[in-house]
């Protein structure tokens, strides 16, 4: 997309820019929700120190805003825990939350289905991301971050938003479902091992495959007229579609693509590949 898109669900580095310098109150919020694959020896944390947007914040998903009691990564939190922790980020449901992460567009997106998931709409992903930032040459902060005032934030879980494991076996013949796997397509086919050890190679019976990467130039989302054209390839416009990847990061990155295009009935697989993939009983093909 041009370096002047604005949408409320996608917004370009001038536009936060501009409002970042007419935005002295706290109806708006930063946040950095950069993540990394597995293996990857970089700290969020201390990126964030090192550079940032002024005056963000961490959003923590692989954490703090995650489920305490799986074995799987980053699993989206209970409504009272999002609420928690997102009131101590300072912010309240009146506050419009912009969403960011240092690979310019990998990771924001999961933060942005969280609020959608949790009730909130104001929210909007910074399409480029820290990248577009920088090289935009606009301001950057870094040291500790300052402290938080706390606000009060009550999360209401949207459930067309997330979808589990069991859910989603009974609706993969559903001809009113589309199934969008977001890996890339060595993966979806199975003639690659998956990065986690003890995970099954391939995809779901009747899935589609849509690699995330397809639909970014450069860290920034193409053109919506080809973002269209690539999921009517896939799927008819009034389909259900649920996005599945890895472990349910880059399936956001889908969602919110097709949120952008104006499709309704969004849903995210949780659990993803890391969860199909490892538990027998689900139906896998190559």
């Amino acid at each position: 997309m041009t370096t002047s898109v604005q949408h409320q669900d996608l917004v370009s580095v001038q536009w936060l820019h501009q409002a970042l310098a007419n935005n002295a109150q706290d109806n708006l919020v930063v946040l950095d929700a950069t993540s990394f694959m597995p293996g990857v020896d970089r700290s969020p944390e201390q990126e964030l120190i090192e550079q940032r947007i002024p005056r963000a914040r961490f959003f923590d998903f692989n954490n703090k805003l995650a489920a305490p009691d799986t074995d799987l990564p980053h699993m989206l939190p209970s409504a009272e825990q999002f609420s928690l922790e997102v009131s101590k980020l300072g912010i309240s449901n009146d506050t419009h939350v912009v969403i960011y992460d240092s690979l310019g567009m990998f990771s924001a997106p999961r933060g942005w289905w969280m609020f959608k998931t949790m009730g909130h709409n104001n929210v909007s992903v910074l399409d480029g991301g820290l990248p577009a930032w920088i090289e935009a040459g606009l301001e950057l902060e870094s040291g500790e971050l300052e402290s938080i005032v706390p606000m009060v934030f009550n999360a209401h879980l949207q459930s067309e938003w997330v979808i589990d494991a069991e859910h989603l076996n009974e609706l993969l013949t559903d001809n009113n479902v589309a199934v969008i796997d977001a890996r890339p397509r060595a993966r979806f086919l199975g003639s690659v091992k998956e990065p986690r050890k003890g995970i099954r190679s391939g995809h779901m019976p009747n899935a589609k495959n849509l690699p995330f990467g397809d639909l970014l130039d450069n860290g920034h989302f193409i053109a919506l007229s080809e973002i269209k054209a690539k999921f009517d390839a896939l799927s008819a416009p009034e389909q259900r579609l649920i996005f599945s990847c890895g472990s349910g990061v880059t399936a956001c990155i889908l969602a919110l693509a097709a949120n952008l295009i104006c499709r309704k009935v969004l849903t995210v697989y949780d659990g993803s590949w890391t969860e199909w993939g490892a538990t027998e009983c689900y139906p896998v093909v190559k």
